[in-house]
């Protein structure tokens, strides 16, 4: 006697026998992943990378690099993966999805982004140095005014 369930992956329907149907990942540092994560409205699936394990007692932990692309520039993001996530999972990459991700533009978005940390600092340092040019009257000794009193 058979389970069969029928699954539906994106309006392809399947009949799996559960008793036999498993799935089992092995994971290694430095392994392609994806990782789905919760946003506002939806999910979204996510390009990543197993960059370590923490082998924790009370809860081994996954740590997982991945890309986020939006339309505002692309970023290198970070998950702890582990029994207690929430709003995100992770499975083995096995398709060759290279295509979705231009390495030169995921280095052009973060060469900008470190070219506006730098200016951020300079404009910071210009302030600090103005302060300390243009403010020391704030701590110099204050005198007693002089009083004046006519007599008559």
């Amino acid at each position: 006697m058979s389970k069969l369930t029928t699954i539906e992956i994106n309006g392809v329907k399947m009949q799996v026998d559960l008793r036999y149907a498993k799935r089992i990942d092995e994971l290694r540092v430095g392994d392609r992943v994806k990782v789905l994560i919760k946003g506002y409205n939806d999910y979204k699936v996510h390009a990543g990378t197993i960059i370590g394990f923490e082998p924790f007692a009370k809860l081994p932990t996954i740590v997982v690099a991945y890309i986020e692309q939006e339309y505002n520039g692309t970023d290198v993001k970070f998950v702890n993966y582990n029994a207690q996530s929430k709003d995100v999972e992770i499975v083995k990459a096995i398709d060759d999805d290279s295509l979705e991700i231009a390495k030169a533009d995921v280095i052009e978005s973060l060469e900008s982004k470190i070219r506006k940390h730098e200016y951020d600092i300079q404009e910071l340092q210009r302030k600090k140095e103005y302060f300390l040019r243009n403010f020391q009257a704030y701590w110099a000794p204050v005198s007693e005014p002089r009083v004046d009193m006519e007599t008559e």
